[in-house]
């Protein structure tokens, strides 16, 4: 049966985008494929930066014939009534049709026969259809045909479109449609800077193949495959360990058509910052992996960047100029880290003040005298001394408004704790600013510290406790401040550290 490849090459796809896109592409071919009767054999969709892509194995050289029955007037109706089922069966006369009985009487039933039609053309009207009402988050327009009522909108100017349709043993035929003058074709391009030169392609085999050769590996999941297998190697090889991020592989992986990874480094005294701060400022400015000292398990000042290119000097530009962009980034990150540590948490709590929690629930510091009063309550029945709960309520959300958590809002919590300790708070109470917002999800572990258990807690049930009284709930798709997250917490806490409490 034959086989129906689909490339839509365009300008770079955001990569927060992509994964998406592939799913939408394959589900919303497929779904046309299926409502026209033509049932496939197999379907996968791929991504790259520059291009979506679609093999759909085993479709029918065209679709089934069908025969539809279609129920008329009786036989004694009126004339005007046998007229008008004529002309909405489509039939010439009366005669065309066939009388079939009923407990009610003889009725006329129309037998409509539908020839079924070349598979190839009904994939010219549903592709189209699928482009032109693509679901992407945000698109574009672009050049003349902008102007124009109804034009293309995409993610990206949209270059040139594959569309191929045809078995192994015989030449594909190019599916025939064209969409605001990109005609399909089947021809495609290799890698911008390294293979950008056109190339014919047949079927998917073929297509993947040549796009190696035109260093494009098209698996989005091989691709993180390489990096992840390249990056421990180079890392193993220089003595040290590579801290895994699979948020930011599946990123990488959706920048880069050919990945090389390189290895770069900053100044050691970076880390005498938390370890945090350096791995979120390098993850997330440059998008690049940090490492672990093999011997010791601390954080390396050596970093590992994936390129899009096999550069002539082997990387050496790409590498330095990495490496400049990182040393300010974490020069910046330790003036925010050395300004915080000027200010006192407890004295940035006045803020709170002028910063409202929810419209219906007041400010943040009424928020926090909330939760302090709970989690104080809440302090015999977990082990925890009063006086220690009552500081860490007081301070756990002060790292909210400090200068790292305000570029790294997710370190909060971590820095908080970091703050505490520099300060001279008891360690419990250190622990509790990093602690009270587990668990944050299945997989996090709870509260360990009494401390942290009880402001935990507080924080949680006052949150729930807020939203039920104004009847805001979460539903099936919607759940706009994590009520859900903080009751499965709740309830995770009381069961793994066997409280007892009335709630």
């Amino acid at each position: 049966m034959p086989d129906f490849l689909l490339e839509l090459f365009s300008e770079e796809i955001p990569a927060r985008m992509q994964a998406r896109a592939a799913e939408d592409l394959r589900k919303r071919v497929t779904d046309a494929l299926v409502g026209a009767g033509l049932l496939y054999e197999g379907a996968k969709a791929f991504v790259t930066p520059r291009r979506l892509a679609l093999a759909v194995k085993g479709v029918p050289v065209r679709q089934p014939d069908l025969k539809e029955e279609r129920k008329g007037p009786r036989v004694s109706a009126p004339e005007s009534a046998i007229q008008g089922f004529l002309r909405a069966a489509g039939l010439k006369s009366i005669g065309d049709a066939k009388i079939v009985p009923d407990k009610r009487g003889d009725f006329y039933v129309a037998v409509i026969e539908k020839e079924g039609r070349p598979a190839i053309d009904v994939l010219a009207e549903i592709v189209p259809e699928v482009v032109k009402t693509f679901p992407w988050p945000k698109s574009m327009r672009w050049g003349e045909q902008s102007q124009q009522p109804g034009s293309l909108a995409w993610v990206r100017p949209l270059h040139s479109i594959v569309a191929t349709f045809g078995p192994e043993t015989e030449e594909p035929e190019i599916v025939p449609f064209a969409i605001d003058g990109i005609k399909a074709g089947d021809e495609t391009h290799g890698h911008r800077f390294m293979a950008p030169q056109p190339f014919k392609v047949r079927r998917f085999e073929d297509y993947a193949a040549k796009l190696e050769k035109a260093k494009v590996v098209l698996d989005p999941d091989r691709r993180k495959e390489m990096i992840l297998a390249d990056a421990k190697n180079l890392a193993f090889a220089q003595g040290y360990e590579l801290v895994e991020d699979a948020g930011l592989l599946a990123e990488i992986a959706g920048l880069v058509e050919w990945p090389v990874v390189l290895m770069g480094s900053f100044d050691d005294a970076f880390l005498r910052m938390p370890p945090e701060i350096v791995r979120a400022t390098i993850r997330n400015n440059q998008k690049c992996f940090v490492l672990r000292e093999e011997r010791t398990s601390q954080l390396a000042d050596k970093f590992i960047l994936v390129a899009n290119i096999e550069a002539e000097d082997g990387g050496k530009a790409i590498v330095a100029g990495n490496e400049r962009v990182i040393r300010a980034r974490l020069a910046d990150a330790k003036f925010f880290y050395d300004t915080d540590l000027k200010t006192r948490l407890e004295e940035r709590l006045s803020k709170f003040k002028d910063i409202v929690f929810h419209e219906k629930l007041g400010t943040q510091v009424e928020r926090i005298d909330r939760i302090e009063q709970l989690a104080a309550e809440l302090a015999p029945k977990v082990g925890a001394d009063v006086e220690k709960v009552r500081r860490a309520a007081r301070l756990a959300k002060a790292d909210l408004l400090t200068e790292v958590v305000g570029e790294f809002p997710e370190l909060q919590g971590v820095m908080g704790k970091y703050y505490a300790l520099a300060q001279g708070e008891d360690p419990s109470v250190a622990a509790a600013c990093e602690e009270h917002y587990k668990p944050l999800g299945p997989n996090d572990r709870v509260p360990t510290d009494q401390v942290s258990l009880a402001v935990a807690l507080a924080e949680k049930i006052d949150l729930l406790e807020c939203f039920w009284i104004l009847h805001e709930r979460p539903t099936g798709s919607k759940d706009p401040y994590a009520l859900r997250r903080a009751a499965l917490g709740v309830v995770r806490i009381i069961l793994e550290k066997n409280i007892r409490v009335a709630l």
